[in-house]
């Protein structure tokens, strides 16, 4: 039975069963000329996914509301999804995605091009064709300089610390223990911390999940120092009102200036140059990806002895006794 359009409460809707499928709906005009003609596109395009497959009829907007509903990470969703709109997803190729993200950001990095725009937009289209509904797409990424970060050290945290007041400084001391980001570390409070049992619950912002941290004895102390306490465990409301202070005390201390970020970089640094493997690293530092973790972070060591190390501690000690024994002649 076609499409049939009626009036209801000032509007025109439809009803119907086109293809074996029961189709009803509002077609949101008061004109019944248009009502009809809005009900024939909507059984036609039923007619044409019938016969020719979901594909042929799927929009990005609707493959955008299924990955919503999905309840999949919605950072970076709204830009792609304004840009592409009601477009059939059988036009969206690759070359169009990455023509997407010059417009949508023509003065970005590639890395920046890629993490908010081809990123998202081929998990939508993706995660559509695991549902049947297309085929699945593959996007070349734009390429991406690698540039050496600073990272802090032990040494930099430490010297931070002591010219820092106390929630400053134990907030670069709980980054760099942890591997929380700036804001996460903002967000713990006094009920996400145990410092009797050593650990921190921190909510990861960039996955939507939340960890259990482990606390080391130096941050256990600089966190229990901390005297003035509010609800958050490091008093400040924001990165922005953090970083006059954060400045200060760099300067205080003579060290190299520093970002926030450069704690939590630091921590997957010590954490691969004391030889964990990047999957536990990314695991207790709450890195989704292991592989993303090691190309970044991953930093190589000026010790020119390190392969010492193969061979266990035996020879690193014989080592040390050869060099006394030079010492000595």
């Amino acid at each position: 039975m076609p499409l049939k359009v009626y009036l209801r409460n000032g509007r025109y809707h439809y009803r119907g069963t086109v293809a074996g499928r029961r189709l009803r709906g509002s077609t949101g005009t008061s004109d019944k000329a248009t009502a009809q003609r809005i009900a024939a596109e909507r059984e036609a395009r039923q007619w044409k996914g019938h016969l020719d497959g979901p594909e042929a009829v799927l929009t990005f907007a609707q493959a955008a509301m299924l990955y919503r509903t999905a309840e999949k990470p919605t950072r970076f969703l709204e830009p792609v999804e304004n840009y592409w709109k009601d477009t059939a997803v059988r036009l969206i190729v690759a070359g169009a995605i990455k023509q997407s993200a010059i417009v949508l950001l023509p003065n970005a990095s590639g890395a920046t091009r890629n993490r908010q725009v081809i990123v998202p937009t081929q998990a939508i289209i993706n995660h559509a064709a695991e549902q049947g509904l297309c085929r699945k797409i593959s996007v070349e990424r734009f390429p991406v300089m690698r540039v050496e970060k600073d990272y802090a050290t032990w040494e930099w945290i430490e010297a931070f610390m002591e010219a820092a007041n106390p929630h400053l400084g134990a907030l670069a001391c709980f980054m760099f223990l942890t591997g929380a980001r700036i804001s996460e570390s903002l967000s713990v409070t006094w009920r996400d911390m145990d410092l009797h049992g050593r650990r921190a619950r921190i909510r990861q912002t960039k996955v939507g999940a939340k960890r259990w941290a482990h606390l080391p004895p130096p941050l256990v102390a600089a966190i229990a120092n901390i005297q003035d306490r509010k609800e958050t465990v490091f008093k400040y409301s924001s990165r922005d009102t953090a970083a006059p202070q954060w400045d200060k005390a760099v300067k205080r201390a003579g060290i190299k200036p520093l970002s926030f970020h450069a704690c939590r970089h630091g921590f997957a640094t010590a954490m691969l140059h004391a030889g964990v493997d990047p999957i536990t690293t990314a695991k207790r530092g709450g890195w989704k990806d292991a592989h993303h973790l090691f190309r970044t972070y991953g930093h190589a060591m000026d010790d020119e002895t390190v392969t010492d190390r193969i061979l266990g501690t035996s020879v690193t000690r014989l080592a040390d006794e050869t060099q006394k024994l030079y010492k000595k002649q």
